[in-house]
């Protein structure tokens, strides 16, 4: 009896539940659907990636992996029907779209007599167990983590690989090629010097993590030319590593405020997943509903500035300039530049976060919808409207010796490290551009926009 696999957000061998237990059955089928009907449709780096992991977990299945793109309710009946499957083991889903479809296919194939199996492979707590004394949901991450996650059963151990692993001698003329993910304009190439992309790499990395960087994270975290972050956001995203096994393997250390620390930023990322699951509406409105009545700006030019890393304001450039080049922004960063662009800019959180869906190689539907709404003050627990990011106190005391903005902005290399920062206060001009605001005036505007909705 055939038994069909279905990957979508967990692309690896170990410790991902839905093959483990799928390979308990006599012959699997390996598949991937591309689905932009179910699912929102991603970006131009996470298709990168995306492209990238799906080899590297083809590879480990010794390329029997089938790849098809379109409406996973119409494809899946399809391939049950033709190999006579009898059941589907499927990734739980915790989007409400995802949700929905799941349910749909549940029901199409209950009328076949098929079975579908569903093993949570993403989240270290289920988002419907964990609730407040009254039954609501949690709106502040401090509680949600320490009363809700923490006192909870602890997470699932990881299941390991699988014990036997045999898939389905079947006619597969499917290619990963064929699924279009990567542009025929090769702009992409360029990622292809800063990440190595494979299962091996993502625990290669995680390791080495816990090895050399741990015990510093939570000191040394916010210093982007440190390199203290473990950079794992990606392979997360895209399940080629477990955060099961990632929260086992830190749980075997005996306290350390670092490990800790880290640990809560795992749950941050529960608590992104848990806000959407409970108010799905957040994914595109503020969840803080005053907010409805801002009035943005919206400038073109001013984004389109902040977009290429051109808006006089070194940290903020840099920022931008190294997502353009790497598909990747250090955490910080990401607060100032979020923080300038909503801010300063007066341009809506929900353009970023396009911009950041379209460019992040880790852009992940429930964090990055929840980040921005965060770094916005229009979510929950969000930081304060007016707590503003002063982009220049920000690069002074965060790279304070210049080392990560001149990597990107190597035409003030030649500046005094104490203009850096705020290069237009120098009397020898560089090939850099003005600022495109006056910082002061905006944030002046900024708060009073602000009061008029308070």
């Amino acid at each position: 009896m055939k038994t069909l696999v279905l990957f979508k957000n967990n692309l690896r061998i170990n410790d991902n539940p839905v093959l483990y237990h799928a390979s308990k059955e006599d012959e699997i089928i390996p598949a991937y659907i591309y689905d932009e009907i179910n699912s929102r449709p991603l970006g131009s780096s996470s298709k990168y990636w995306l492209h990238n992991s799906l080899n590297s977990l083809n590879q480990n299945l010794k390329n029997q992996m089938l790849f098809m793109s379109g409406d996973t309710l119409s494809l899946v009946p399809l391939i049950v029907d033709k190999y006579s499957i009898k059941k589907v083991y499927i990734e739980r889903p915790y989007i409400h779209e995802e949700i929905k479809a799941y349910l749909k296919l549940d029901n199409i194939l209950s009328e076949k007599d098929v079975d579908l199996l569903s093993y949570n492979c993403s989240l270290l707590w289920e988002p419907q167990t964990i609730l407040k004394i009254d039954k609501s949901p949690y709106k502040v991450f401090t509680p949600f983590y320490k009363n809700g996650c923490l006192n909870s059963d602890n997470p699932n151990q990881p299941v390991g690989k699988p014990i036997k692993l045999k898939c389905a001698s079947i006619d597969n003329k499917t290619r990963l090629e064929d699924l279009n993910l990567l542009d025929k304009i090769q702009w992409h190439q360029k990622l292809d010097n800063h990440w190595d992309i494979s299962e091996k790499n993502a625990i290669k990395i995680f390791n080495q993590f816990l090895e050399d960087s741990i015990f510093d994270y939570k000191d040394k975290r916010d210093f982007p030319y440190l390199e203290k972050n473990s950079k794992l956001s990606p392979f997360i995203r895209f399940g080629m590593i477990s955060i099961h096994r990632m929260w086992a393997e830190l749980e075997k250390f005996n306290y350390h405020k670092s490990i800790e620390h880290y640990k809560s930023e795992l749950g941050w990322r529960e608590f992104s997943y848990y806000l959407l699951y409970h108010f799905p509406f957040m994914k595109s409105q503020n969840f803080q509903r005053k907010f409805d009545r801002f009035e943005w700006e919206n400038s073109t030019e001013k984004l389109n500035a902040w977009k290429h890393g051109n808006t006089g304001f070194p940290i903020v450039d840099a920022g931008m300039r190294e997502l353009w080049e790497t598909g990747f922004i250090h955490n910080r960063i990401r607060m100032v530049v979020g923080s300038f662009l909503v801010k300063n800019l007066l341009i809506d959180w929900r353009i970023g976060e396009q911009w950041f869906w379209d460019c992040l190689v880790d852009a992940d539907y429930a964090s990055n919808i929840a980040s921005w709404q965060w770094v916005a003050g229009t979510g929950a627990d969000a930081a304060p409207y007016f707590r503003i990011f002063n982009p220049m106190l920000q690069g002074k005391k965060f790279d304070e010796g210049g080392h990560y903005t001149t990597m990107y902005i190597p035409e003030l290399k030649e500046i005094p490290i104490k203009f850096l920062q705020n290069p237009w206060e120098y009397d020898i001009k560089f090939n850099y551009p003005s600022p495109i605001i006056d910082y002061k005036k905006s944030r002046e505007d900024s708060l009073k926009k602000y009061q008029e909705i308070k």
